[in-house]
This record gives C-alpha cells, sequence and structure tokens, in this order.
C-alpha cells in the first residue's frame, strides 16, 4: 500500500492551516493531518486565520471551509492572495455548481464536499504540496536570508542591512514564489499564472514588478545578488549560502 506521509526530505514537516467554524471538523482533520506528520494550525474563522498567520507565519497549505462567521472563507483566500501564493484546498458542504465552479477558478487547488474522506483528503494535501513545489526556504513569520536581508511576507516588507521596506502586495507575491522556488529558475509563464491568476498580464509588466523589487531588496554592491535573470526564461531567487 502507498504511504500518504509527506516527504520528509522536503520543506520539513510542512504546516497545513485548518480553518473551519465546525469544532467537530477541525479535530478530525488536525489529527489525521497530524498522524500523517504534518504539523498543523487551526482557525474557526477567515479573521481567526488572518491573526494566526500574522502571529505565526503563512502555513504551507490551507484547508477553507466557504461558510464561516466574521469572515467566509473566499474573503479569507481573496486577502492571503493578495501578497502570497498559497494553495488552498476548499473542505465545505456547498456543493452548488456555480460555487464550486468560482473556488475552483478563482481561489483553491482542489475542492472537496463534506461528508469526505479523511484518508482521500491527506492524499490530496500531498498531491497539491508536490506540485507546488518543495518550499526552499522554511516558512516562518520572518525568514533570513542572510546577514543583510529579512523577508516578512505576511506584514509585506522587508529589512535590508537594518532598513525596513516597505513592499506592494504583488511585490511581496513575486517574492514569495521566487523563494519558494529558491536555486530554480521560476519560468515568466508560471508567474504571469501564480500571480495574476485571472488576468491577461504580458512579461513587460512582469519585468516593471521585478525591477521596482529589485530596487527594494537590493543595494548597488549587491546587484543581482538576490533574484538573477535567467534571459528568455525567467528569474531565480538565491539559495542559502
Amino acid at each position: 500500500m502507498d504511504s500518504i506521509l509527506p516527504d520528509k526530505s522536503a520543506a520539513e514537516f510542512p504546516r497545513i492551516l485548518v480553518v473551519d467554524d465546525d469544532p467537530a471538523i477541525v479535530r478530525l482533520v488536525s489529527s489525521k493531518l497530524d498522524l500523517s506528520g504534518y504539523q498543523v494550525m487551526t482557525a474557526h474563522s477567515g479573521q481567526e486565520a488572518l491573526d494566526r498567520i500574522s502571529q505565526d507565519g503563512l502555513p504551507h497549505l490551507a484547508i477553507v471551509d466557504i461558510n464561516m462567521p466574521e469572515m467566509d472563507g473566499f474573503a479569507f483566500c481573496k486577502t492571503v492572495q493578495q501578497f502570497a501564493d498559497l494553495p488552498v484546498i476548499m473542505l465545505t458542504g456547498v456543493d452548488r455548481e456555480e460555487i464550486v465552479i468560482q473556488g475552483i477558478e478563482h481561489f483553491a487547488e482542489d475542492y472537496m464536499t463534506k461528508p469526505f474522506s479523511p484518508r482521500e483528503l491527506v492524499a490530496r494535501v500531498g498531491r497539491v504540496l508536490r506540485r507546488m513545489g518543495d518550499f526552499a526556504y522554511t516558512l516562518s513569520p520572518v525568514v533570513q536570508v542572510d546577514e543583510h536581508l529579512s523577508v516578512d511576507i505576511v506584514h509585506q516588507k522587508i529589512v535590508l542591512d537594518g532598513e525596513t521596506v516597505v513592499l506592494t502586495p504583488t511585490e511581496t507575491k513575486i517574492l514569495f514564489v521566487l523563494m519558494r522556488n529558491a536555486g530554480r529558475t521560476v519560468t515568466n509563464d508560471f508567474l504571469l499564472r501564480r500571480i495574476w491568476p485571472l488576468d491577461e498580464i504580458f512579461e513587460d509588466t512582469l519585468r516593471v514588478h521585478i525591477h521596482r523589487l529589485r530596487k527594494k531588496i537590493e543595494t548597488e554592491s549587491s546587484r543581482g545578488k538576490y533574484v538573477s535573470t535567467v534571459r528568455g526564461i525567467g528569474y531565480r531567487f538565491m539559495m542559502k549560502p
């Protein structure tokens, strides 16, 4: 029988955020994920999930209900995905075709309806994580790239040589995708699809945002150190030395 445990060689024990206003669902999903080797964060509304992310940093993946108090699942996804390419699996009792289509087209990598098989859910989590990459940099509230640069994705800022620099949501999301794939070339096409999944955006626009990002995260002496251009293909973020 094939194992559904996550690959321990990838992003040490991926962290999963479970967001659902039903405590029984949260307990069940959390237990199955924990037994399968994942770290688990939990929240009972979209707003509570945002608060957890602000405090503890981004998860590698979120499992999100739709109908919740304060902030529903779609609103939560829309907020987070403005600045981070967070993969989401919708787990909900809503099975109306138009809602399912909206969820898949706008917010989610996968969509499951309740009642559900916990084992199948864990298998889908593993599949999505493998497709997204192995997260070269561990997801922590503040990622220390080297002695000069640290990155705070959630709060959309960096600290470069002791100076805090604010990033735009688009710059933050680009940086997030590049850091997730650090050491590997990320193609222009992949960046365009992940940063602007619903818009027809061209490489010229991407180059403008990359240029602005570089001006913020690099000094004259470190030009090209963090984000390098792979001519005609895409961009690459450095690995830790």
